[in-house]
């Protein structure tokens, strides 16, 4: 109505100033306003990304392609952003817990799947609250610099220690650990995450009568001890291939490890 503005690719420079849009009317779009409407169209017809500005409405939309989102305002975002937070820090909080727990029944050799279960179950939770906390991110531009601190400073080391969980429990023989946690990262919109889609994201047979034991490889609390290389932590965990072996092994059974000698071998029983 007003004519568009059309910029470069960097978005560095303004190619066009009040350029009349004449999209393809026979485009799909079910927006009432002209501006809104023509905007629709144009992102649909090109693939680009197109802004629309209604003042009257005070509304900002952004089109691409069949992608439509309205920015919301500010301090509704922050809002938002705020409530997220304080729910994922009572989420991380359970997860602390339970990767606790799940550590020391590792040690007495007592994990079956339902332990392990409610632990990838809290992960997903911590990763879903965090990608909504993202979008909010990115919509509140500099204003979201401390939102982004506090989400960086909350989810610290969460995803290293959930792809090591993987690696401590996933069927080698039938997926890894790595295309485990990204099918985790892309299922919770996909997926209702049942014990049923947890157990074929570790590549566990579904249940019988009764879960057997599960024997943790012991990545994750080998990562746990400080100035011990990921390359050595992969020799151990080859050479002993639970965690259990691990800690009924002696400094000389430790020592015929590859890169291992007497001080890191005694950094290992000490961790």
């Amino acid at each position: 109505m007003d004519g568009a503005i059309i910029l470069s690719k960097d978005i560095q420079k303004i190619l066009y100033a009040n350029v009349q849009l004449i999209p393809d009317n026979k485009v799909f779009s079910d927006e009432t306003g002209m501006r809104h409407r023509t905007a629709e169209r144009v992102a649909r017809q090109t693939g680009e990304l197109v802004i629309a500005v209604s003042e009257r409405r005070n509304v900002i939309t952004l089109y691409q392609g069949e992608f439509k989102y309205t920015l919301k305002e500010m301090g509704v975002i922050l809002t938002k952003a705020n409530q997220a937070i304080q729910t994922l820090e009572k989420y991380k909080a359970v997860l602390d817990q339970s990767m606790t727990n799940l550590g020391a029944l590792e040690f007495e050799g007592l994990v079956s799947f339902q332990d392990v279960a409610p632990v990838i179950h809290r992960i997903e939770m911590v990763l879903r609250v965090k990608r909504e906390l993202i979008t909010y991110v990115h919509e509140l531009g500099n204003e979201g610099r401390l939102i982004t601190m506090q989400l960086n400073e909350l989810l610290t080391n969460v995803e290293k220690e959930a792809l090591l969980l993987f690696k401590d429990y996933v069927n080698e023989d039938e997926i890894t650990a790595e295309e485990a946690f990204h099918a985790l990262q892309q299922s919770s919109a996909k997926h209702s995450f049942t014990d049923e889609y947890i157990r074929k994201l570790l590549g566990l047979k579904l249940r019988r009568e009764q879960d057997p034991v599960l024997h943790s490889r012991g990545f994750r609390l080998l990562h746990r001890i400080p100035r011990l290389p990921s390359a050595v932590i992969d020799n151990i965990v080859q050479y002993f291939e639970t965690i259990s072996a691990m800690t009924e092994a002696t400094l000389e059974d430790l020592e015929n490890v590859e890169g291992i000698g007497e001080t890191r071998a005694r950094l290992v029983v000490e961790g």
